[in-house]
């Protein structure tokens, strides 16, 4: 085998990144647009909403969304690298001198690797704490989207009054803020003894308090108040384990709330999927590189890109969906998460090694 040739190799690697951050900044404009459309969609109702406002929402979940666009980004970026390299004879010249697929591949997973570790070390910080200033944006401009108030978090608490159930269409600050927030307030008979909905709610020392408040009671007005206390023996720390999500949680600060919940008896499967999806991230995409390898190694010159193309993005559409049904499988206590964060990609790296193999080697 020859050796490959230090230059030769920094081209590649350079010529992928490149590409990849091309790419990266094309999709990334794409996301920003869709978003701020949805966005503008669901939350324009509210009075408070502006253009600016909207978005400035969306500009602070895009990493969030980029991070997980990721290995869609990197398998589109390495096809079109080998691509390009094929077309120009690049490819032809390096197999005829003896260099074989896994050598001009290994710059490409090199690079991809390291495209990981800064998405897991530096993105998901920043994509967590920008998503958070979304959540705390929505939450003082009361932009809850109403459209999804199914999907919002609801808490029941204990006290010597009587339990109460906790609702809210947006939460910020560990779940201890709560916009459009509503309460059920039962009697020692399990009966609603009144409605409380606020405008905003914050967790105080032993207590809810309420500001902007519509208190209904049975047939009763009515009543408007300017601010209303509710007895809570929640603490900030459960609280915050039970409605914050994985996605606003950095990377390095996933083991200690994994922690924290287990010590609050919370089921902590989110977090821990989280956790292993990021630290397998890195192989995913180098897994990644090896299915752009199996769609694009072979020599063509015209009208065979698109059919190329389609191929590795179908390939890589069935991972995602493979991966989205495993971690549902995880969530619901199934599978270990940290099962169903490497499965895919040892399914996806055993293809690929298999093919190429194949085809290099026979």
């Amino acid at each position: 085998m020859t050796k490959f040739p230090q230059t030769l190799s920094l081209y590649f690697f350079r010529r992928y990144v490149a590409t990849f951050l091309s790419y990266c900044l094309a999709i990334l404009v794409i996301i920003l647009l869709v978003d701020f459309n949805e966005s503008g969609r669901r939350l324009s109702g509210a009075a408070e909403y502006t253009v600016a406002t909207g978005v400035l929402i969306s500009a602070l979940r895009v990493p969030t969304i980029l991070q997980a666009a990721i290995p869609f980004i990197v398998l589109i970026a390495s096809i079109a690298t080998l691509l390009q390299l094929n077309r120009k004879y690049e490819l032809v010249v390096t197999r005829a001198a003896g260099i074989s697929a896994w050598q001009f591949l290994a710059p490409l997973i090199a690079a991809n690797l390291l495209i990981g570790m800064i998405a897991v070390a530096g993105l998901n910080t920043f994509a967590a704490t920008a998503l958070q200033w979304a959540e705390t944006i929505i939450v003082e401009r009361n932009l809850g989207s109403r459209q999804t108030s199914d999907a919002a978090p609801w808490l029941r608490q204990r006290t010597e009054q009587g339990d109460t159930v906790v609702g809210a269409r947006a939460s910020a600050e560990g779940g201890t803020r709560l916009s459009d927030a509503t309460f059920f307030l039962f009697d020692q008979d399990q009966a609603i003894r009144e409605r409380l909905e606020a405008r905003e709610a914050r967790l105080g020392d032993g207590e809810w308090i309420l500001s902007d408040v519509r208190r209904i009671r049975g047939s009763a007005p009515v009543e408007q108040l300017d601010e209303v206390k509710v007895p809570t023996s929640l603490k900030a720390e459960f609280v915050g384990e039970s409605l914050t999500s994985p996605e606003t949680v950095p990377f390095f600060q996933l083991r200690e709330k994994i922690a924290v919940a287990k010590s609050f008896g919370l089921p902590a499967t989110t977090y821990e999927m989280q956790f292993h999806r990021l630290v397998a991230q890195p192989a995913l995409l180098a897994a990644m590189t090896l299915i752009a390898g199996v769609v694009s190694l072979k020599f063509v010159r015209f009208g065979q890109s698109l059919t190329v193309i389609l191929g590795g993005i179908l390939a890589g559409f069935v991972l995602y969906v493979v991966s989205e049904l495993i971690q549902a499988f995880a969530n619901a206590g199934t599978i270990p998460p940290l099962v169903a964060a490497w499965l895919p990609v040892l399914v996806a790296s055993a293809l690929g090694t298999t093919v190429l193999l194949h085809k290099e080697d026979g």
